[in-house]
């Protein structure tokens, strides 16, 4: 795994995403970033991405919306999903994370 795509609207979480995982001692990674759904859709129809980082509260096309496309889509489905959010989950969210995404 090499190529990583962080999608969150805040440019500050993404860098601390990036760093955490450079910290971690992923620093050999191509991380690619998106500032919501629309672009990360983007993103992932030009680049092979081994990984989507995603916050759920975004503009435009949310977490929840990304995390459905891609796992509708039989050349996106493959790929893992992390779910971040700062907001207490809801029940809603919850069942999507159980449904659909790594944590």
């Amino acid at each position: 795994m090499n190529r990583i795509l962080i999608v969150d609207d805040s440019s500050m979480a993404r860098t601390l995403i990036r760093r955490s995982l450079e910290v971690c001692g992923f620093d050999e990674l191509n991380v690619l970033e998106a500032s919501n759904g629309v672009n990360a859709m983007e993103v992932l129809r030009n680049n092979p991405i081994d990984m989507v980082f995603t916050d759920l509260n975004m503009p435009e096309m949310d977490g929840e919306g990304l995390l459905k496309r891609i796992k509708s889509s039989p050349r996106l489905n493959h790929i893992p999903v992390v779910v971040i959010s700062s907001k207490k989950s809801s029940a809603t969210e919850r069942k999507l994370i159980a449904e659909h995404a790594v944590a």
